[in-house]
């Protein structure tokens, strides 16, 4: 265990992400007079800002504009980024150790969960993390291809916020989504799309779905869509009115009074139709080689022995016609190199953010701290990872002050670029982020769009003029 030197720049912390949940740690400790800590953030891609940038729907502009708090927080003088450099391969652990008296991981949930059921990898059955990122021009998802061609009916399978995103972008008019920064290649895409229908699958029932009221008032507020919800799919069973009435969930009862108003809505007349279902589980996918029809269950609802509303299946069968699948049933994170991680959940064991060495443990990894979805699994929105980034903070704060901590060998900037720039010398800082930013926008500004996104690593770089050098630390 080490102890803090008198002097200020000697408190040093790594970063290892740059979504929200990073920059919340970053602001807090950079808040902080005693001590005074550096803060140096870490990002495997060129840019900064991690599913603000490559998850967030294009057509919600006004959710990205958190990333002005986030550039303000970066512009802090005890502020470092040092992006295009992945944390386990090109550098350790144990480097890290040897520079800084704290690592905090926020390196988000990866992965989708997968549904483990037949047919579940026919062609034309996705992961719904790969076509947000392939809409969003995500450098790890710019060579997918979803051919729309021919393609009436879609399943959506899920009730969360992205079920809701990837609905409504293959929903929208070209007209609606032009304006916005969505990849060049998936508006041509969306451009030449047939869909028709898209049914949303939630396996429990209205009261339970995860999206945000925002969420589904948008739904019936496109343009060229009309929603769909029977009856039978808007209304409670006697349990969970019972639950709601109680619980007072406000955000639970709004989500049913909006449902509830699409039953006697009707159609309007408009070539898409979004149809949403509740209480029905996949079963299985159809297909010989692609996806032709997927089989559902029908679901009822029961408390199981902690008191909470279930599903399970009756043993009614349907089968819905469909040509293209995508599963939002839940996301967990992937293991990082040399970093303690509970495969059942998908996270790092801790304790409020303290990284464990086990999952069934009270041993801490010293200095190792995890915050967001890598460390409390894929729940809440983008605000919701602000005082969980906090609530770790102030562990480590804690740790410095009682001197539990990494003791570092070599804490100067300096010593930091040397490491980082004879491992990656193509890194690139805050100051690029801001260049590939204006020009961005520029090209966007040029067709009358928000930005033009670069898609791949080697198109940031060369826009930089990155080859095999960098002069300078930078921000």
């Amino acid at each position: 265990m080490g102890k803090i030197a008198k002097e200020a720049d000697k408190a040093r912390v790594a970063i290892i992400g740059s979504g929200p949940s990073g920059f919340y740690a970053a602001d807090h400790l950079l808040k902080q007079d005693d001590p005074q800590i550096h803060v140096d953030m870490y990002e495997r891609l060129p840019t900064p800002f991690g599913l603000v940038r490559g998850g967030v729907a294009p057509d919600h502009e006004k959710i990205k504009s958190v990333t002005k708090l986030y550039s303000r927080i970066a512009a802090h003088e005890r502020f470092s980024f040092f992006g295009n450099l992945e944390f386990g391969s090109d550098i350790r652990r144990d480097e890290l150790g040897k520079h800084y008296h704290a690592i905090i991981y926020a390196v988000g949930a990866q992965t989708d969960r997968k549904l483990g059921i037949e047919g579940e990898d026919l062609r034309n059955s996705y992961a719904a993390t790969e076509f947000v990122g392939w809409y969003n021009g995500h450098p790890d998802y710019q060579q997918y291809r979803f051919d729309l061609s021919g393609i009436k009916r879609v399943a959506v399978i899920g009730v969360g916020n992205v079920a809701m995103d990837v609905a409504r972008i293959l929903a929208r008019t070209p007209e609606e989504l032009y304006g916005t920064d969505i990849a060049d290649y998936a508006l041509e895409t969306l451009k030449t799309s047939e869909v028709e229908e898209i049914y949303i699958l939630g396996r429990r029932g209205p009261a339970q779905a995860a999206f945000t009221n925002p969420e589904i008032k948008e739904l019936g507020e496109m343009a060229d869509a009309d929603i769909v919800v029977e009856c039978e799919d808007a209304s409670l069973d006697e349990m969970s009115a019972t639950h709601l009435k109680k619980s007072r969930d406000r955000a639970a009862i709004r989500n049913v009074k909006i449902l509830q108003s699409y039953v006697d809505r009707g159609l309007l007349g408009k070539s898409r139709r979004i149809i949403m279902r509740f209480l029905v589980s996949p079963v299985a996918i159809i297909g010989a080689e692609k996806v032709e029809a997927m089989r559902v269950v029908k679901n009822e609802l029961y408390l199981d022995e902690r008191g909470s509303l279930r599903p399970r299946a009756t043993g009614q069968h349907e089968i819905l016609p469909v040509d293209m699948v995508f599963r939002s049933v839940g996301y967990r994170g992937v293991p990082l190199p040399d970093v303690p991680f509970y495969d059942r959940w998908g996270t790092i064991p801790n304790d409020r953010g303290r990284v464990l060495t086990r999952h069934e443990g009270k041993e801490r990894l010293t200095g190792n701290y995890v915050v967001g979805w890598i460390k409390r699994g894929p729940s809440g929105i983008i605000g919701t990872n602000k005082p969980d980034a906090i609530e770790t903070a102030a562990c480590l704060l804690e740790d410095l002050r009682a001197h539990e901590v990494l003791q570092p060998k070599d804490t100067s900037q300096r010593a930091i670029v040397d490491l980082v720039r004879s491992r990656k010398p193509t890194y690139t800082t805050f100051d690029d982020w801001e260049v590939l930013d204006e020009i961005e926008r520029k090209r966007g500004a040029e067709t009358g769009r928000s930005r033009v996104k670069f898609t791949t690593v080697e198109e940031m770089l060369e826009a930089l003029g990155k080859t095999t050098e960098i002069v300078g630390a930078g921000k």
